[in-house]
């Protein structure tokens, strides 16, 4: 078969490693697979897949006007033609959608090419931008306005930030572009995003769940000294990794939580820029970003606990990657995020509550908590035999 997945990214990030981890083993079985993206660099060993849609110049048009009108996803229009010729040409056997916003190309045109092209069409929410009009991120406040019909978002400062609220039309528009796909499958990666799908406009659609799968080649529990190379010597090491650091991901909760911590502690922040390891205060070490994955899994591995003080989350592949480094999670009581934790090992407070997390954080000091971790249905090989199952059976759909 030949499948063309559509992200943001191609092999950084979460979603966009999520992307090249199913091309690896599709291609491994035979498959061709290509990777159509909007931003950031590809790794040199992801090129092979990689498709570029548009241009620096395009996302950074598109996110101005998105600031101005509130028109994330609605912009890059002469990109988005210029990509469904590509696509056409390409003649690809099944579309498989991740993170179709990030100010890279127009869903109307998107989705008008997608209603006619009788392709097999699978789309993996990673948030719940699909069916809100503005944010990813409607659980931060728990809003429920996209039920029935957006308006008036308390959330159109945060990303995609706007001037402007048009989450109404927004919310119209996406009903109409949306629904009435033909062999379009939904996919979410947690219980949680899958039930509010279930009561959103997209209802319709079947709505499978599967969860998302690293690759366990790659994390595995490792001895190592990098962290000591920092100079943390002897100290219990408190954890977060994110490709991208503000508020959203909790980093003013991590700054607090920092000044919380007894002296055995130490608090790592991995994924940082570096403007913001030059601002951080002196009991937290910032590494800047890094996809070593690698350095990465060292990292986990050398660390006590992993805390995630996100407040927006679905299946995060960084909890995954830590608990199958024998690291135990502690996460916030957020979207998706504590299925995992609940399952294998770690703790679950509520969000927000930072001297919940220290308490937590003292007792998994004194109990010395690990894990043994059984990756086999986080694992990228089984993720991939429940995708080619769905592909199979759009597959068949379509020849009744």
């Amino acid at each position: 078969m030949k499948i063309l997945m559509i992200n943001v990214t191609c092999g950084t990030g979460s979603t966009g490693r999520i992307c090249t981890d199913l091309a690896e083993v599709l291609s491994e079985k035979g498959h061709e697979v290509k990777i159509a993206f909007g931003r950031d660099e590809v790794p040199e060993k992801f090129k092979k897949y990689a498709v570029r849609i548009g241009s620096d110049l395009d996302v950074n048009i598109h996110a101005l006007k998105a600031r101005l009108f509130d028109s994330a996803g609605f912009e890059s229009k002469k990109v988005t033609k210029e990509f469904i010729k590509w696509v056409k040409d390409y003649d690809p056997d099944i579309i498989h959608l991740h993170n179709i916003h990030g100010y890279y190309i127009n869903v109307e045109i998107l989705f008008n090419y997608l209603k006619t092209c009788n392709k097999r069409i699978i789309w993996t929410f990673h948030d719940s931008w699909a069916f809100t009009g503005h944010t990813p991120y409607c659980d931060v406040i728990n809003c429920e306005k996209w039920k029935d019909g957006c308006h008036n978002c308390t959330l159109k400062k945060e990303y995609p930030k706007t001037y402007l609220d048009y989450s109404k039309r927004n919310w119209k528009i996406k009903k109409e572009l949306f629904t009435n796909v033909k062999c379009m499958q939904i996919v979410t990666p947690s219980n949680w995003l899958q039930g509010l799908v279930k009561e959103s406009f997209l209802k319709e659609y079947d709505v499978s769940v599967i969860n998302n799968g690293i690759n366990t080649k790659a994390f595995y529990p490792r001895k190592s000294h990098i962290l000591k190379d920092y100079g943390i010597k002897d100290k219990f090491i408190v954890l977060g990794v994110s490709s991208v650091w503000d508020h959203m991901k909790g980093l003013d909760d991590y700054l607090e939580l920092s000044h919380l911590l007894s002296d055995d502690c130490k608090l790592v922040l991995v994924g940082l820029t570096q403007e913001q390891v030059d601002n951080l205060p002196s009991n937290i070490l910032g590494i800047t970003r890094t996809e070593s994955i690698d350095q990465l899994a060292m990292i986990y591995s050398e660390s006590d606990v992993f805390v995630n003080l996100s407040y927006c989350e679905n299946y995060p592949t960084v909890n995954i990657e830590a608990l199958a480094c024998g690291t135990p999670v502690l996460t916030y009581e957020t979207g998706g995020s504590p299925e995992i934790v609940r399952k294998y090992g770690g703790a679950v407070v509520e969000k927000k509550n930072i001297l919940a997390v220290k308490n937590k954080i003292d007792e998994m000091m004194k109990t010395n908590t690990s894990i043994a971790f059984v990756p086999e249905e986080n694992d990228v090989d089984h993720m991939i035999k429940k995708y080619l199952k769905i592909y199979e059976m759009i597959n068949d759909r379509r020849k009744i």
